[in-house]
């Protein structure tokens, strides 16, 4: 056999079949799975987060009522702060009851229930005179208190607990 002869014996040159796009390769598809693991996850975090600001929008709207009630009657008079202190206090029991859902938060009262204030929120505007009305406001008969800065207090608290605005002395708190 010459070397013409082993020639014709070999076949043409075919070109290989084009790639395709589908099936994917196995890294695609484990890509996809983690963008749409990702994309659910976020998802679910910013429909946790809406409801949250949903929830402190109404505690808000809440409590901007108690204290628009008070301005359309007398406040100076004691009878309607002690009912202000009783309602403002009535609706961060009911914030720290959805927010911290466990037995011991609601059986709490007195120094208990100002310290848990202090602790679980941001608590600047709490001064003696408004920390003795949370705690004892509605076993008095009347009871003198700044209601503006207790109005601040209330907002500060329920925006720090459901947006997680934080004072120093919380972040202090966690570090140690």
């Amino acid at each position: 056999m010459d070397s013409e002869e082993l020639l014709e014996q070999l076949a043409d040159i075919h070109l290989p079949v084009e790639i395709s796009y589908w099936p994917p390769a196995p890294g695609w598809w484990i890509l996809a799975v983690m963008l749409l693991v990702g994309g659910i996850f976020l998802s679910l975090r910013f429909i946790q987060f809406r409801n949250l600001q949903q929830v402190c929008r109404h505690a808000l709207i809440e409590l901007e009522s108690c204290y628009s009630q008070l301005a359309k009657i007398d406040s100076s008079d004691p009878s309607n702060q002690l009912r202000y202190v009783n309602e403002v206090n009535s609706v961060l029991r009911r914030v720290a009851l959805v927010h911290f859902p466990h037995a011991k938060v609601a059986s709490l009262g007195g120094k208990d229930w100002v310290d848990f204030i202090r602790q679980k929120g941001d608590s600047a505007e709490l001064n003696e005179e408004i920390a003795a009305a949370l705690s004892f406001g509605r076993f008095q008969t009347h009871c003198e208190v700044d209601v503006d800065k207790m109005n601040d207090l209330g907002k500060a608290w329920i925006t720090s607990l459901y947006l997680g605005k934080q004072t120093d002395s919380d972040q202090q708190g966690l570090s140690s």
